[in-house]
């Protein structure tokens, strides 16, 4: 079964817009897909394969995205200010429902999409912001190049 992150309404209030990272993309404008596996290791370290995810300025990327661990993960596109204040939301809030057009939550053996369109070149963070998951590991960083 597959989820599609939507550009409806969010949990403080709506990523629709332009942010530090981007904006939500359109399927028609995705110039290349990458995969993202969540899982946990065995010695109990939460990652993402891969870690380090490099695109270009102005790409539309189609982020497939799998959870093939035993938890449920999410996947959060943003800037390092962006992932801090959302994980601090979470940790506030751990049951908050969300439905950002930037990330996807997925149960165990689900995978779901985020298409996104990267507008500025610097240092980005992927992660999964669900209560000490992303202490444990599960992060990754996302540059954009200029060009």
């Amino acid at each position: 079964m597959t989820a599609l992150a939507g550009a409806s309404g969010t949990h403080s209030g709506g990523h629709g817009s332009m942010m530090a990272i981007g904006n939500p993309g359109k399927a028609s404008e995705v110039s290349r897909t990458i995969e993202v596996i969540m899982k946990e290791t065995d010695d109990g370290e939460m990652i993402f394969e891969p870690k380090e995810i490099l695109v270009e300025k102005g790409e539309t990327i189609h982020f497939m995205v799998m959870n093939k661990g035993e938890l449920e993960h999410e996947f959060v596109l943003d800037d390092h200010e962006g992932v801090m204040e959302h994980k601090g939301l979470m940790e506030r809030m751990p049951e908050m429902e969300h439905d950002d057009p930037n990330s996807v939550r997925l149960d165990p053996g689900m995978d779901g999409e985020v298409i996104w369109s990267f507008a500025h070149a610097g240092p980005f963070e992927f992660a999964c912001l669900i209560p000490g998951h992303y202490d444990s590991g599960m992060k990754g960083m996302l540059t954009v190049t200029g060009h």
